[in-house]
């Protein structure tokens, strides 16, 4: 009897390919192009990988903001702000996806958190 196997061949992942750095520079390379689809994509193993790094967290918020994945960044830029609430860009960020949500009652303190990090105090 002959044996019909087929022997698999597996492809590089290109999401998930090189070093940490290298998929950094891709990710960041997408987020440019405004394929911020492509940016989370490689964003989220980058998290997975380092869930206490923040820059890459606000990176993945920015990519899911502009790829309409509110929830999804909504829950990253709760995770920087509460592990740093003086990341007022963090702050502002996710104010801003609040208010896309419709819950500016919601968003408003953190725009005004924001604003007050930011030397923006109102008279």
């Amino acid at each position: 009897m002959q044996d019909r196997s087929v022997e698999q061949h597996t492809e590089p992942d290109y999401w998930t390919e090189g070093a940490a750095a290298e998929r950094w520079t891709r990710a960041r390379f997408f987020f440019e192009a405004k394929e911020y689809a492509n940016a989370a994509r490689i964003l989220e193993g980058l998290r997975a990988q380092e869930p206490e790094n923040d820059g890459v967290r606000l990176l993945l918020a920015r990519s899911y903001y502009h790829s309409a994945q509110l929830r999804r960044a909504e829950r990253e830029l709760r995770e920087i702000v509460e592990r740093d609430p003086v990341a007022r860009y963090a702050r502002l960020m996710l104010g801003r996806t609040l208010e896309r949500q419709g819950r500016d009652a919601e968003a408003a303190p953190y725009l005004r958190m924001a604003a007050v990090l930011g030397g923006d105090f109102p008279e």
